[in-house]
């Protein structure tokens, strides 16, 4: 039996708000995905090792580090800028430091600039794939690995690029459970006792 007038109006309807309660899921992921292949809006790769391929070209890969508006550590690079070979593992440092009497964890989001780079900038390892928990008053050095594709200099719009800007925001993240449960343990003061 065909459905006709308001049922069928109806019907359609639902499986409009289906389709795209089913689209915006599926949004984020694939926007993701999309960002980490194609290095859209700055999204660097991802690589386990350098390529054997080094060029006698030089590219300037600059630094900038820079916090949350509710971050209380202190956050930069230990170096401004640096220059590498295109395709030579390049390792950098950025400075942290918690000047509070309580530990904070942090987690880092990052980009590079122009945005064309960052289909071409490869991490190999970085502090920003994982949490940060520092304590209270430490300081720490924490190391990026790196490299530019030598596919750059074919590139289109690559070969044009001679300055890269890698930058990082840290923000306040909730402590993981087991510092979560150590500090909820530490004694407090008692001025009761005399």
């Amino acid at each position: 039996m065909a459905m006709t007038g308001p049922a069928k109006t109806v019907a359609q309807t639902v499986s409009l708000v289906v389709v795209m309660g089913a689209l915006a899921w599926a949004s984020v992921p694939f926007y993701d995905w999309f960002c980490r292949v194609t290095g859209f809006g700055g999204v660097t790769g991802v690589s386990e090792v350098a390529p054997d391929d080094v060029l006698d070209q030089t590219i300037k890969v600059r630094f900038d580090g820079s916090l949350h508006s509710e971050m209380a550590w202190s956050f930069k690079p230990v170096e401004r800028e640096m220059e590498v070979r295109i395709g030579e593992t390049g390792l950098a440092f950025y400075e942290a430091y918690n000047p509070t009497n309580r530990p904070i964890a942090g987690s880092a989001s990052y980009n590079v600039t122009p945005y064309q780079a960052g289909g071409f900038f490869n991490k190999i390892q970085c502090f920003c794939f994982e949490e940060q928990v520092l304590q209270p008053g430490e300081r720490v050095q924490m190391p990026v690995t790196f490299y530019v594709d030598p596919e750059i200099v074919e590139d289109r719009d690559g070969k044009y690029i001679h300055t890269i800007t890698l930058s990082y925001t840290f923000y306040e993240i909730d402590l993981p459970e087991g510092y979560a449960a150590v500090q909820d343990m530490e004694p407090t003061s008692d001025t009761s006792l005399n």
